[in-house]
């Protein structure tokens, strides 16, 4: 008889602490399961806010630099087309001047 005594008093003491454990889980669990539910989808969607402002923000980074970098190709262009004019028209005036000299010497 001592043994089955033993068995049974173990498992109350192991049903005892269970429950005990279960009134204290309950009794100080941050939330409840519906509030637990809606705080993580409130992160969810702080989350994906987060990332859409970073996208966002990233996108409009990208865009300005691609619009100065354009302008400065814009800029670099011009340039080299006011000098390739400006050699142009040098050339044109040193032909001019050399096509006089020749033919004052004729």
């Amino acid at each position: 008889m001592g043994e089955g005594t033993d068995r049974g008093s173990k498992l109350a003491y192991f049903l005892v602490g269970g429950g005990i454990g279960a009134i204290v889980a309950l009794l100080f669990a941050p939330r409840t399961g519906r509030e637990t539910r809606d705080f993580i989808a409130q992160r969810t969607t702080d989350s994906r806010e987060r990332v859409a402002s970073a996208t966002r923000v990233t996108s409009e980074k990208v865009s300005d630099y691609l619009d100065k970098g354009l302008e400065k190709g814009k800029e670099a262009v011009s340039t080299q087309r006011d000098q390739i004019s400006a050699a142009i028209a040098a050339g044109k005036q040193a032909y001019q001047e050399e096509k006089g000299k020749a033919e004052a010497e004729s």
